[in-house]
């Protein structure tokens, strides 16, 4: 079977979910395509391409439930749980992703584009609508990323100086066990209750500035 991009990432995919980014490596992905190593190159400069462009057809494979009729509160949280989804199908290119691949997220992802038509819907300017985006985005994925390699749990495990640990602690460090769906909620609730303040904020400034305007008038 000839040698493709698509046929190239793919093979690349199952190895990382396997056995981790790490362990990737130009002879292990050809000897897996039954090709000879230097083939290729006729379709990869490099394993970070690979890498690239193995994260570039993950996140186009992002797919989210539409709710278009629901507050857009609602949209955002169902738009993070399945981003987690995904994170969680590939965990280890995932982590990858969110630590050495900035670039990850392009403005044509299914993902960025849901994003921006809430965070646009809920009522923020158009002239800022990508920056609160963005914040969004690096509270996710900011989670995420340590929800994956286990600093969630740990950090969550410590106790002030002085307060000794309940008899019921949840030892539960399983990134997608009951307790990490809780935490994952409430960061999305605090994020959520966040924006809805800043909104709120905003109205109340513009509403001043309208009386203030119709006074002196």
């Amino acid at each position: 079977m000839p040698l493709t991009e698509a046929g190239i990432h793919t093979a690349a995919l199952r190895l990382i979910d396997e056995d981790g980014v790490e362990a990737l490596t130009m002879r292990k992905l050809a000897t897996v395509l039954d090709a000879n190593p230097m083939s290729l190159y006729h379709h990869v400069p490099n394993k970070e391409a690979v890498l690239r462009g193995v994260a570039r057809m993950v996140g186009a494979q992002f797919r989210t439930v539409t709710l278009q009729d629901a507050p857009w509160q609602e949209r955002i949280r169902l738009l993070a749980t399945d981003f987690r989804a995904l994170a969680h199908r590939h965990p280890e290119l995932m982590a990858y992703s969110f630590s050495h691949q900035p670039d990850f997220i392009q403005p044509d992802d299914p993902f960025w584009t849901a994003l921006t038509a809430i965070v646009a819907a809920a009522g923020v300017p158009e002239s800022e609508v990508s920056e609160a985006a963005a914040l969004v985005v690096a509270v996710v994925v900011g989670v995420l990323a340590a929800e994956l390699n286990g600093s969630l749990h740990q950090w969550a495990s410590l106790k002030p100086p002085g307060l000794a640990a309940g008899a019921d602690e949840s030892t539960d460090a399983d990134p997608s066990g009951p307790v990490q769906d809780r935490r994952f909620r409430l960061a999305m609730d605090t994020l959520i209750a966040g924006l809805e303040s800043r909104l709120a904020a905003d109205r109340d400034r513009a509403a001043v500035r309208l009386s203030g305007r119709s006074s002196s008038g």
